[in-house]
């Protein structure tokens, strides 16, 4: 049987991955998929962000189930070689192929798409298929496929990417948009020849109140990824598989890209630059190039009431809880600021607990991404309270408690939007002019040691090892002697006994009535070996 440019495609982009130096096997998720064919949940949606594995994927369900070639040796060394549905499926269905985006770029309009999309496929289905030719003229586009499904009596798998291009790329032309919807509508809902509709793009399913187009599908996503959550990156096992194999630093590996999670998975990792990191053999800001700060940025500046509040706590460390539910999975409609971070999930500039229904950033990657965004917006304050940070890391280790009050004073005057009226919102400005410790230092708040839990806690990283250990308690409206002196009686300084080397005990204290701060810092020679 022939091959099409649609209709049962090659499979050499599925080929080329097995070929690289870096391949991650996640042939697993065909197991899933196997489950869902010619079932009540064969529609099926997975959003995820840029660079983020989706067009691979798509070649290997492409490569796995289309019976114009024999995908045998492909497969032959991959996990899912292993499953009990493996042999059942391989290679046993005609695959219909398309890349939406390659036929926008070439539309002047969606319903002139939608007719090249209509053309190309049944000019495959003639080429593969001859004897269907004289249907071709005369009926319907779906009746079309019902024959070629009567004629051969296999059932169509159909692998849509990046289908929600038309959303992300006419983001105001609501009326093209329905159009859309409605055609893939038309192609898929109700219809026998159809195995598999596999969809996959960066946006969840477009809302429009009543018109729920696309209501038979099943989506996962970045804020609900079901039982496909371990095929969304790389896992810790995975990274750190890779990193041995590659003598890479894994713990600075798992700094730059870590810090997606999902139910029962913790530890979720950009593809796309834990790659490059590897090829590379140095980690920096890879993801970020695939798509301009502007991107960002743009959110950024809509300036929805409260969104700066929440970025600085975000940028601080902290996490904040948030409503997604009424996000309308568009890039224009947006009533709260919380729309904004919801797409910022789904965009991958946002990792989102389920379970606690709370936001926050990742990774050093997509932290130097908000950076840079933010010196583009008219947010220059915040830019300058984290510029300060580089000067105050370097007061505290000179033991300068004065300066260190003084630019922990400008780091309030700069951020100063936030209600300051209790430890939590210190916490919160202290946290953000510390921003630069986050290159020397692991941060934890909140750590339990010894009688309590200290505030904040600053061990070093390996790689870091001559820079001195910091435990920083805050108080609001006593004094910094007390904070030093809470550190000493609770034994805080518990959090060092493993700690071979100098560290620093830092007292800050914000007085409620003449609204100044001040510094007590004090060397803890307990920690030396």
């Amino acid at each position: 049987m022939g091959l099409g440019l649609y209709l049962n495609p090659p499979g050499n982009n599925f080929a080329e991955s097995l070929r690289s130096k870096i391949y991650v096997d996640k042939s697993e998720l065909i197991s899933h998929i196997n489950g869902m064919l010619m079932t009540q949940q064969k529609y099926v949606c997975v959003s995820r962000p840029r660079r983020f594995g989706k067009t691979m994927t798509a070649s290997l369900l492409n490569a796995y189930y289309n019976r114009s070639f024999n995908s045998a040796d492909m497969f032959a060394n991959l996990k899912i070689s292993n499953d009990s549905s493996y042999k059942e499926h391989l290679n046993r269905y005609d695959v219909i192929y398309l890349n939406i985006q390659d036929f926008m770029s070439q539309s002047k309009s969606i319903k002139q798409m939608i007719k090249t999309i209509n053309k190309c496929i049944s000019k495959d289905i003639i080429e593969v298929y001859p004897r269907l030719k004289k249907y071709v003229s005369k009926i319907r586009y779906t009746d079309i496929l019902d024959s070629l499904f009567t004629f051969t009596g296999i059932p169509i798998v159909f692998i849509i990417d990046e289908w929600d291009c038309v959303f992300r790329e006419h983001k105001t032309d609501v009326e093209a948009q329905k159009v859309y919807l409605d055609y893939l509508r038309t192609l898929f809902k109700d219809k026998s020849y159809i195995a598999l509709a596999y969809m996959t793009g960066i946006l969840p399913i477009k809302k429009y109140g009543t018109h729920s187009a696309l209501n038979m599908f099943r989506e996962f996503s970045m804020t609900d990824p079901g039982e496909l959550s371990e095929f969304v990156g790389f896992t810790q096992i995975e990274v750190a598989k890779l990193c041995y194999e590659h003598q890479m630093d894994y713990d600075e590996i798992s700094r730059w890209y870590n810090g997606y999670i999902f139910p029962g998975i913790t530890s979720i990792y950009n593809p796309k630059s834990v790659v490059e990191a590897l090829l590379s053999r140095c980690c920096n800001d890879y993801w970020s190039r695939t798509e301009t700060f502007e991107a960002l940025s743009y959110y950024f500046k809509m300036n929805y009431n409260g969104l700066k509040d929440v970025i600085i706590e975000l940028l601080s460390g902290l996490k904040k809880q948030i409503n997604i539910s009424n996000f309308t999975n568009d890039m224009v409609t947006f009533k709260t600021y919380e729309d904004i971070l919801t797409l910022l999930i789904h965009l991958g500039y946002l990792g989102y607990d389920s379970e606690t229904r709370e936001v926050f950033i990742p990774n050093k990657e997509i932290r130097d991404e908000f950076v840079t965004a933010i010196r583009d917006t008219d947010w220059g304050e915040l830019v300058r309270a984290i510029h300060v940070s580089d000067a105050l890391l370097k007061a505290v280790w000179k033991g300068d408690s004065e300066a260190v009050a003084q630019m922990v004073e400008q780091a309030h005057y700069e951020t100063s939007i936030i209600k300051y009226n209790d430890e939590n919102s210190l916490s919160c400005v202290i946290s953000l002019a510390f921003y630069s410790a986050r290159e020397f230092y692991e941060i934890r708040r909140e750590m339990p040691a010894g009688k309590g839990f200290a505030d904040m806690s600053f061990l070093p990283r390996k790689n870091h090892l001559d820079k001195p250990a910091m435990i920083v308690e805050l108080k609001w409206g006593k004094s910094a002697l007390e904070a030093i002196q809470q550190i000493e009686s609770k034994q805080y300084t518990d959090i060092l006994k493993d700690y071979k080397g100098n560290a620093l005990l830092v007292g800050i204290n914000y007085d409620k009535d003449t609204k100044r701060h001040e510094c007590m810092i004090k060397h803890y020679y307990g920690a030396v070996c």
